[in-house]
């Protein structure tokens, strides 16, 4: 049920961004430009990125390097990538801590023409990123259980 509701949420986005791209296009060609368009582009933007990260990581379409993997007996293929995954974890949990006290600092700064406060953008990195914990959590008990991919 997540997943359906991050894809709808990743096409709306995307579908808002080229619909604002457009309008703020056509404005511009006929002298009345949208000032604010490239702030509210820029911040739904850095939103679908990273919905977009947590959907091919769900998926298994993020960039791996399976090379040395592949040469490996099952089991200890296994072995390494729980290893990995629970690497990744730490990294994103480390990421976590500081994309947080990030976005409580940036709450004071303002954006640009629209004034909107700068925490709403860089908010998009604590939420992405628990949305990835949550995901490689998945992974990693699914990998425990014999569920996981290869």
């Amino acid at each position: 049920m997540y997943k359906k509701i991050e894809i709808a949420a990743a096409i709306a986005l995307l579908v808002a961004i080229v619909l604002l791209v457009a309008v703020a296009s056509v404005s511009r060609a006929i002298g009345s430009p949208i000032i604010w368009s490239v702030e509210i582009a820029q911040l739904l933007f850095v939103w679908l990125c990273m919905l977009a990260s947590d959907i091919a990581l769900q998926e298994g379409r993020h960039f791996g390097l399976l090379v040395l993997l592949d040469a490996l007996k099952p089991q200890l293929r296994k072995t390494i990538e729980i290893i990995n995954m629970s690497i990744l974890m730490m990294l994103l949990i480390l990421l976590f801590y500081y994309a947080w006290k990030n976005t409580g600092l940036m709450h004071a700064r303002l954006i640009g023409s629209t004034q909107m406060h700068a925490s709403y953008l860089h908010a998009s990195m604590p939420v992405g990123l628990a949305l990835l914990m949550r995901t490689m959590s998945v992974l990693i008990y699914n990998k425990i259980k014999n569920k996981g991919h290869s």
